[in-house]
């Protein structure tokens, strides 16, 4: 009965000790009571006295208790929750203080409960799967700045690839790109943000209104929504290369020649940030920045954020406008670029063994992402089911794919795990298939691996005649894939003339479009640091 009372001596010292520390911490923090104060020293020196007075009657109580077993079984939580350690490293006594109880208080409850009783965390009560569907599309590319003139031309086979225009590359190796033409923003962007903004918020802002606006979300339309359950979620791979290019050249004169936006309007996120201020959305806003794969990062984190409730729209994407001096040096010095000058629209040839690299390209892709009831309710078009899809990193090599694939294998299983879908259903995929020797190569052999024995299956690459459009790629893509299931045709590959060896043109689609009852579809983006992303869209049913 003794040793009970000082055992809940020690333990009410000790907990007062803490509980008042905790109070003067918190009180620190605004107002300091003096009161607290004097609180936590009393008990300070009350724990101290108690410790020290307590110790050795705790010591004979514990070797008692503890009789019928050997003392080197004594379980560490148990010695941790009387203070002391075992007979191997003697308690201290003197001067030397006992450690603080607060430093245990995890094992002391443990033990005071019950040494051996499990905890079992409660399970959240299940929900009801949110699905979520494809309800508007926007695009800004070399092919067209609507989603059925972009498509339409893909179905025909034109190339977009053309002689860079927008400034002086006569002293570059590679003098061409998918480059967009003809741009405006008038009734899109104010003319005082067009005039300041770098063109990959451009695009993307452009390119999410026409998403919107494809959506049927108009002006009435937007007063009825819960605007705090609306988000953008729209990435960029390069940010505003261009502005802040300028800003260094006004730099090399003064500072006071640069502009005043040139830091904001830099940044990869400004763009996402942009259009949610415009549209008063409050729900979820950021970019990801993951190189090529960025858009598909974007759409399937944007659709992560339905399924869990945190919102009922998500416009997603990304953009990219790369094509300046700074842009096609650095690629031009990574050797990554076709050097097909003399003959553009022939330039860009995944899996043709001719291939010399890739085209860059440059514009922005949107998805309206919309949580199903939500989109039935309001009585919108809907042209695809989102079915999930996944990402994983290679960790291999900045620039280089794995040698046996394995990261886009995992990828692609891990994907078709986490929407439910069976090989067998994906029968059209859009290859991230860039036109570099060994992407285009690996990328294959790891889509043969998982679908190979699927008849059915067709593969593409859209930069066959886009080129490659950095961050925005995927999801200009995506909008290529759901057109593919809307309207039951996919794109030819061009300019695929001499297929490497050990690829079955059966599998890749011709040099003319194709019919196909697409059951699921799968669209791939990898990127620089060894992104991989993979992400499904299948009929709305």
């Amino acid at each position: 009965m003794a040793a009970s009372s000082v055992v809940c001596s020690w333990l009410m010292a000790a907990c007062m000790s803490v509980a008042c520390e905790r109070e003067s911490g918190v009180s620190a923090l605004s107002t300091t009571s003096s009161n607290s104060r004097r609180l936590t020293k009393w008990a300070a020196h009350r724990r101290k006295r108690v410790l020290a007075k307590c110790a050795p009657r705790i010591r004979n109580l514990v070797d008692s208790s503890l009789s019928l077993e050997p003392r080197h079984h004594l379980h560490k939580s148990h010695e941790c929750f009387f203070g002391f350690e075992s007979r191997n490293a003697p308690m201290q006594r003197g001067r030397r203080k006992l450690p603080h109880p607060s430093a245990y208080s995890g094992e002391m409850m443990a033990v005071a409960v019950n040494p051996a009783m499990e905890v079992s965390p409660k399970k959240k009560p299940p929900t009801k799967h949110r699905r979520v569907v494809v309800t508007g599309m926007g695009v800004e590319t070399p092919l067209g700045s609507d989603p059925d003139v972009f498509y339409n031309n893909l179905l025909e086979g034109v190339s977009g690839i053309s002689e860079i225009e927008a400034f002086d590359c006569s002293q570059f190796p590679t003098r061409i790109a998918g480059e967009i033409k003809s741009f405006s923003t008038d009734g899109w962007v104010v003319p005082k943000l067009s005039k300041r903004m770098d063109k990959f918020m451009l695009y993307m802002l452009t390119a999410g209104k026409k998403a919107l606006a494809d959506g049927g979300i108009t002006i009435d339309a937007m007063d009825e929504l819960n605007k705090a359950k609306c988000g953008v979620l729209i990435g960029s791979a390069m940010g505003g290369m261009k502005v802040f290019y300028d800003a260094i050249e006004a730099l090399r004169v003064s500072y006071r020649k640069m502009n005043p936006f040139c830091v904001p309007f830099a940044t990869t996120n400004m763009g996402s940030a942009m259009l949610a201020m415009d549209l008063g959305w409050m729900g979820p806003n950021y970019s990801i920045s993951t190189a090529c794969a960025t858009s598909n990062f974007c759409i399937l984190n944007a659709a992560n954020h339905i399924i869990r409730g945190e919102a009922d729209l998500m416009l997603c994407g990304g953009s990219d406008a790369a094509i300046i001096p700074i842009g096609l040096g650095g690629f031009v010095a990574c050797r990554a670029l076709s050097q097909r000058n003399s003959d553009p629209t022939k330039a860009s040839r995944p899996w043709d063994s001719n291939r010399d690299g890739f085209v860059m390209g440059e514009g922005a892709g949107v998805l309206l992402l919309e949580e199903l009831e939500h989109a039935k309710s309001r009585g919108a078009t809907i042209y695809a089911e989102f079915l999930g899809g996944s990402f994983t990193s290679d960790a291999y090599h900045m620039t280089e794919p794995h040698p046996q694939g394995t990261g886009v294998i995992l990828c692609l299983e891990k994907a078709l795990a986490q929407s439910g879908v069976s090989k067998e259903d994906v029968n059209y995929i859009n290859a991230h298939a860039t036109s570099t020797p060994a992407g285009d190569l690996k990328e294959y052999q790891a889509l043969l691996h998982c679908f190979g024995k699927n008849p059915e299956l067709r593969v593409n690459s859209t930069k066959s005649m886009i080129g490659h459009l950095l961050g925005a790629a995927g999801a200009v893509e995506a909008v290529a894939t759901v057109q593919a299931i809307r309207t039951g045709w996919v794109h030819p590959n061009i300019n695929l003339e001499n297929p490497d060896g050990g690829v079955d043109a059966n599998v890749l689609v011709g040099p003319t479009k194709e019919r196909l009852d697409i059951k699921v579809a799968l669209s791939n983006s990898f990127g620089f640091g060894g992104h991989n992303s993979s992400i499904l869209f299948a009929p709305y049913k």
